[in-house]
C-alpha cells in the first residue's frame, strides 16, 4: 500500500488504513487513530464545482459513496443512513449524466459558493457547466504594529522592508498603521497635509469596547461603518499610499530616554490590545492579519515579560518549572484573551521577532497558534531570514492574487461507529455538538468543527477519532466506514469555496494481525505522536511524556513484532514497522521534548511550527535529513550518525529550522588553500557549490525561511550537526584516530533498539 499516492488524490494519511471492529480492539492497537488532513492541498484534476453543494439532514455532502435510486431521484447519506430528494435544479441526474460530486474517482471535489440567487446544479439539458458569475472580492485587511525601541539602523532596515510590502499588496486589500514604545500611536491615514496619531498610554490594560470608544467608534455597539462615517486608520493601499509610506518614513526610535542599567519601556501587550480593538470595530468577520514586529520584551502593560531593572533576568526553563516566573500566567491569559478575540473575529496575529533576547512569543504562543499566525524569529530586521521570510508570506499565484486564503472553517462527519475525539492544529474549537463527538477529548475536543483563521496549501491538521462499538458483533468484517472533511473558506481570489473530502476504509477482525500491520503507515504515526505529545506539554511535565513515549513503543513492539519470547536476538519488526522506533528515539532527544539550550520563547517557536506542519515536515523536524557529497558520485542520503562524518565529504543536513553545509576536514582546508579558484580544479568548485545550492533550493519552499549555517569539521557551528546526530561514538567508546567523537551522555540508537527489544520481548 502506498500511502503517498493516497495522499495526493485525498489529501490525507491515515495511521491506520484498516479500524477493528470493537472498542477493546482498537485500544490494543496503541498508536491513537489519527488523520493528518492537508486541508488545502493541491490536487491534480481537482473539480472546482460553481453551485451549492448538496447536504443531508445530518449536514454531510453527497459523494460518491451514497446509495443513489434515479428513477425516484433519491440519494442515501452513508453517514446516518437517511434518505434525500435531490433538489429540483438536479432534474437531469442519471446513471449517464452524473454531477462531479457522484463521480467515484472525485473523493475530494471544490464548490465555489455563488452569490444569491444563482439556481445551482444545471437543470436537464443545460449541460455542465463549470463556469460561474464571479463571486464580488472580499479584501483582507493588513494592520502593522511596530516596535521603535530600537536601534536607528534597525529600525530603517525594517521601514524600507515594510514598504515594499505595500508594494506587493493588492490595491484593495486595506491597510493601517501602529507604531509603539512606551505609548501606543494609531496613525490615521485620511489625514493629508501633515501626521496625526492618537495615542494610548502603554502601561494600561484598556477593555476592547473602551479602545473603540477613544478611536471614535459608536459606544452603543454599532460600528463605524454602520454609521457611514469614514475610516481613518484603515484604508485601501491604493487611497493611502502616500500617507502610509510617509507615516513608515516619519518613524523614530522610541523618544523616552533609557535609564542606564535599565530595557527600554515598551509596552508591545497595549499595542496588540489597541489592535484588536481596531481591527474588531473596523474589520469584524473580514479576513485580516495583525503583524508584529518587535525587537525585544514587553516591559510595561499588560502582557508583561519581565521588569526595566537588567539586574532582574528574563524567565527561564528552569524558572517556568520552579513557578518562579512571576509574570507569566497574568501573561498568558492576557494573551489568551486576545487570541479568542481574534478567533471571533477571523483576524490572524503575526509576530514578527527580530532580537538576539526573548520578546515574549511563550507568552503570546497561544494567540498565535489559535489564529494559525506566523511566527519568525531572526536576529535582525536587516537579516536575510526576516527579509525573505515576509516576502514569502505574500507570494502571489499566476492570477496575481495572494496565496493566503481567510476565515475558514474545518468539519468533520463520521458514520455511526466512529467519533471525533478532538483536533491538533493551526485552529480554534467552534464548540459544535453532534452524534460524532466523542465524550473522550484528545487535542481540542468536544467539538466536530474547528475555526481556520487562516490557511494555505501547506495547512495540517490532525484529528482523532475512536471506535465506539464495545463488542465486533455489531460490524461486519471488510465492510467500509466514512470519514468526510469539509472545509469551507475565503479564496485568494475573494470567493468563499467549500472543499469536501469523502473518504473510506474496512473493518477488519482483531485476529487478522498481518492486515493491521499492512495498514500501518509509520511516518503519519511519528508525526500525530509528535503533535500529540507536543501538545501535552502544555498540561503535563517532560519527564512524564518521555515515559508515556517509551510505554507506547514498548507495547508497540511487543503486540507487532516477530519474535520468541525472552529471546532478543529473534526480534524483528516487518517493513511497515521498522522505522517506527527510530522516530521514537529522535522525537525523545528533539527540540520539541528536550528544552536544554532553548529559551522559552525558542521552544514555544518549535512547537508552533510542528503543530501547522503536514507528514513529511514533521518528519524532517522529528529526523532530519543527511545528505553526503563526494568525488565518488551524487549526492547520497547517508544515516544520522556521527560515523557519517569524515574529512573527504561534505554533509547537507536538514533539520527544518535550519540547514547545515559540513565541511570535512580536508575540504575544509583544500577550500582555505583557494584550490577552488584554479581552473585545473574545476571539479572541486562544483563538489563546493553542489550543497550550497541544494540547500537554497529547500530553503526557497518553505516560511519561516530556515537559517543557513555554513561550518568546518571541528568547527564551532558544527554544534548544529552534532546535536542531532547519533552518538553512536561518545568520548567513553574505544575509538581513536580520525573518527568523529560526541561529548555527550545520551544513549546511542543502537542501545536504545537494544533495551526496546529486551522488554518487548519479555513475558
Amino acid at each position: 500500500m502506498d500511502f503517498n499516492e493516497i495522499e495526493a488524490t485525498e489529501g490525507l494519511r491515515w495511521v491506520w488504513n484498516a479500524w477493528p471492529t470493537s472498542r477493546i480492539d482498537a485500544a490494543r492497537m496503541v498508536v491513537p487513530f489519527g488523520i493528518m488532513a492537508n486541508v488545502l492541498m493541491p490536487l491534480p484534476d481537482l473539480p472546482v464545482l460553481p453551485y451549492q453543494p448538496v447536504r443531508c439532514k445530518c449536514q454531510a455532502v453527497l459523494n460518491p459513496y451514497c446509495n443513489v435510486d434515479y428513477t425516484a431521484r433519491i440519494w442515501g447519506c452513508p453517514f446516518c443512513l437517511q434518505r434525500n430528494y435531490f433538489p429540483g435544479n438536479y432534474a437531469g441526474v442519471s446513471e449517464s449524466n452524473l454531477p462531479a460530486e457522484l463521480y467515484p474517482t472525485y473523493s475530494t471535489v471544490e464548490y465555489v459558493i455563488p452569490q444569491k440567487g444563482f439556481g445551482g446544479f444545471p437543470s436537464a439539458g443545460s449541460g455542465f457547466s463549470l463556469s460561474g458569475p464571479p463571486v464580488p472580492s472580499n479584501a483582507p485587511c493588513f494592520l502593522f504594529v511596530v516596535d521603535t525601541c530600537v536601534e536607528l539602523e534597525d529600525l530603517q532596515a525594517l521601514k524600507l522592508e515594510l514598504q515594499h510590502l505595500l508594494a506587493m499588496i493588492p490595491e484593495s486589500s486595506r491597510v493601517g498603521l501602529i507604531s509603539f514604545g512606551t505609548m501606543v500611536n494609531v496613525h490615521v491615514l485620511s489625514h493629508s497635509g501633515y501626521s496625526k496619531a492618537l495615542v494610548f498610554p502603554g502601561d494600561r490594560e484598556l477593555t476592547s469596547q473602551r479602545i473603540q470608544e477613544l478611536l471614535g467608534f459608536s459606544s452603543k455597539g454599532g460600528r463605524m461603518a454602520r454609521q457611514g462615517s469614514p475610516n481613518r486608520f484603515l484604508l485601501p493601499a491604493s487611497e493611502c499610499d502616500f500617507e502610509i509610506n510617509s507615516a513608515i518614513d516619519e518613524l523614530q526610535p522610541n523618544a523616552f530616554n533609557v535609564q542606564a542599567g535599565h530595557r527600554p519601556r515598551r509596552a508591545t501587550g497595549a499595542a496588540l490590545a489597541v489592535a484588536a480593538g481596531l481591527m474588531e470595530g473596523c474589520a469584524a468577520n473580514v479576513g485580516s492579519r495583525i503583524m508584529l514586529f518587535v525587537s525585544g520584551p514587553v516591559t510595561i502593560g499588560p502582557g508583561i515579560v519581565v521588569e526595566t531593572d537588567r539586574s532582574k533576568s528574563i524567565r527561564t526553563h528552569q524558572d517556568l518549572v520552579n513557578d518562579n516566573a512571576v509574570h507569566y500566567k497574568k501573561s498568558c491569559k492576557f494573551y489568551n484573551q486576545i487570541g479568542q478575540a481574534l478567533v471571533e473575529n477571523s483576524h490572524v496575529l503575526d509576530i514578527f521577532a527580530c532580537s538576539l533576547d526573548q520578546v515574549g512569543c511563550a507568552e503570546a504562543k497561544s494567540a498565535v497558534q489559535s489564529t494559525g499566525g506566523l511566527m519568525v524569529l531572526a536576529e535582525t530586521f536587516d537579516s536575510e531570514q526576516f527579509k525573505k521570510s515576509l516576502r514569502k508570506l505574500f507570494e502571489k499565484e499566476e492570477e496575481g492574487k495572494l496565496k493566503m486564503c481567510f476565515n475558514g472553517t474545518f468539519e468533520v462527519t463520521t458514520t455511526r461507529e466512529v467519533k471525533i475525539n478532538g483536533a491538533i492544529g493551526p485552529c480554534s474549537s467552534l464548540k459544535r455538538k453532534s452524534t460524532s463527538v466523542s465524550e473522550t477529548e484528545l487535542g481540542i475536543g468536544g467539538t466536530s468543527a474547528w475555526k481556520l483563521c487562516t490557511l494555505n496549501s501547506k495547512t495540517s491538521i490532525a484529528v482523532f477519532f475512536e471506535v465506539v462499538a464495545q463488542n465486533s458483533s455489531s460490524i461486519t468484517p471488510g465492510n467500509p466506514f466514512f470519514i468526510q472533511f469539509a472545509t469551507q473558506y475565503q479564496h485568494g481570489n475573494g470567493e468563499t469555496r467549500l472543499r469536501v473530502t469523502t473518504a473510506s476504509r474496512r473493518w477488519i477482525e482483531a485476529s487478522q494481525e498481518q492486515d493491521a500491520k499492512a495498514a500501518f503507515d509509520q511516518e503519519a504515526a511519528a508525526a500525530v505522536m509528535a503533535k500529540y505529545a507536543a501538545h501535552k506539554t502544555e498540561n503535563e511535565e517532560t519527564f512524564d511524556i518521555v515515559r508515556w513515549l517509551d510505554k507506547n513503543l514498548i507495547r508497540v513492539a511487543s503486540k507487532f513484532g516477530d519474535y520468541t519470547k525472552e529471546d532478543a536476538q529473534s526480534f524483528r519488526l516487518s517493513s511497515n514497522f521498522s522505522l517506527y522506533p527510530q522516530f521514537m528515539y529522535h522525537l525523545r532527544r528533539s527540540q520539541f521534548l528536550s528544552v536544554f539550550n532553548n529559551s522559552p520563547d525558542e521552544t514555544a517557536f518549535f512547537r508552533l511550527m510542528l503543530n501547522r506542519e503536514g507528514v513529511v515536515g514533521s518528519l524532517i523536524m522529528i529526523q532530519p535529513t543527511l545528505f553526503s557529497y563526494s568525488f565518488e558520485g551524487p549526492p547520497v542520503p547517508v544515516l544520522l550518525d556521527v560515523s557519517s562524518i569524515t574529512p573527504e565529504r561534505i554533509l547537507l543536513f536538514d533539520s527544518y529550522f535550519y540547514v547545515v553545509v559540513h565541511y570535512g576536514s580536508t575540504i575544509a582546508q583544500w577550500r582555505k588553500l583557494g584550490y577552488h579558484n584554479d581552473p585545473a580544479y574545476e571539479s572541486f568548485k562544483a563538489l563546493l557549490e553542489a550543497p550550497v545550492n541544494d540547500a537554497r533550493a529547500v530553503m526557497e519552499d518553505r516560511v519561516p525561511v530556515p537559517r543557513l549555517v555554513e561550518c568546518d569539521q571541528h568547527g564551532s557551528q558544527a554544534r548544529f550537526l552534532l546535536a542531532k546526530l547519533n552518538p553512536s561514538v561518545t568520548h567513553n567508546s574505544n575509538a581513536y584516530g580520525n573518527v568523529e567523537v560526541i561529548f555527550t551522555d545520551d544513549v546511542s540508537l543502537q542501545v536504545f533498539i537494544e533495551h526496546l527489544q529486551r522488554l518487548a520481548v519479555q513475558s
